[in-house]
């Protein structure tokens, strides 16, 4: 049966234009080159240092670039945005009010401004409409969804702090290794050709319901923290070295399921993936 959720931690941001490809290129993580009407783009924004600020997905209509980001996150977006704009011909304006954000799956049909989402086939379609659409779910529905199939979101990630390969954009198509120099490029890279990665977000299953976050212990040693979660499913930044010992969050055992779209640079022990 087709879903149709409702996003209203989802905002939008256009830019303006006739630089606002060359503009943005130079500046996040993926190829906005490949943003065309009906196939958005998922991307980051990192600081120079190449840690994650802003995940966005990227829509290009004939004047504009719309970018589908968390609402939280958009006057940092802004300002951050506008520090590199000098002559450039661009505009940045928050139009969060004239649209509504909304993920459909399990065959939704999309029409207007929508796209694939590029992450994973199973994610459905992202949309952007002038109002909230008929019939749709609210976030909580798109949410399990979302924690089904172990895909990241801005609130699980934390700003200064997390690597894009930590969080799995490398894996979910957020990066293009081949499009030359963006802010925070050189720590990506070696992250990626160096093994630097350490730790991941990686979906977790327990026996009884979750709480609210809290750190996850291996024996006496810390493993990592819990994110976002519903019910007794969630996802959990974990150290890879860990994933093959007893874990626990307080006195609930939790299991690390692993999807198939995710790759470990090393796993200790062979872990059953669980299908998306």
């Amino acid at each position: 049966m087709a879903q149709l959720a409702y996003l209203p931690e989802r905002g939008v941001i256009e830019i303006g234009g006739i630089d606002r490809v060359a503009f943005l290129q130079g500046l996040v993580s993926n190829d906005v080159t490949r943003a065309a009407p009906g196939h958005c783009v998922w991307s980051a924004l990192l600081t120079p240092q190449g840690r994650y600020r802003a995940e966005f997905f990227i829509f290009a209509t004939d004047d504009a670039l719309l970018l589908d980001a968390p609402r939280i996150a958009i006057p940092d977006i802004i300002t951050r945005l506008s520090r590199f704009r000098l002559r450039s011909k661009v505009t940045l304006t928050d139009r969060s009010e004239a649209f509504a954000v909304h993920a459909g799956w399990d065959g939704h049909v999309a029409t207007g401004i929508a796209s694939p989402d590029p992450r994973l086939e199973a994610a459905g379609v992202r949309i952007l409409a002038p109002a909230r659409l008929d019939g749709s779910a609210g976030p909580e529905t798109y949410l399990a969804h979302r924690l089904a199939l172990g895909l990241p979101d801005h609130a699980d990630l934390e700003p200064d702090t997390t690597l894009l390969m930590e969080a799995g954009f490398g894996d979910l198509h957020g990066i293009d290794w081949d499009k030359g120099c963006y802010m925070g490029q050189e720590l990506t890279a070696r992250t990626r050709y160096r093994g630097l990665v350490k730790r991941r977000l990686i979906p977790v299953e327990a026996g009884s319901e979750l709480p609210e976050r809290g750190s996850i212990t291996a024996g006496e040693r810390e493993a990592g923290d819990l994110r976002t979660h519903s019910g007794r499913r969630g996802l959990a930044m974990l150290r890879i070295d860990q994933l093959d010992q007893p874990l626990r969050i307080g006195t609930i055992a939790i299991t690390p399921a692993l999807p198939d779209w995710l790759h470990l640079p090393a796993t200790p022990a062979p872990i059953e993936k669980a299908s998306a």
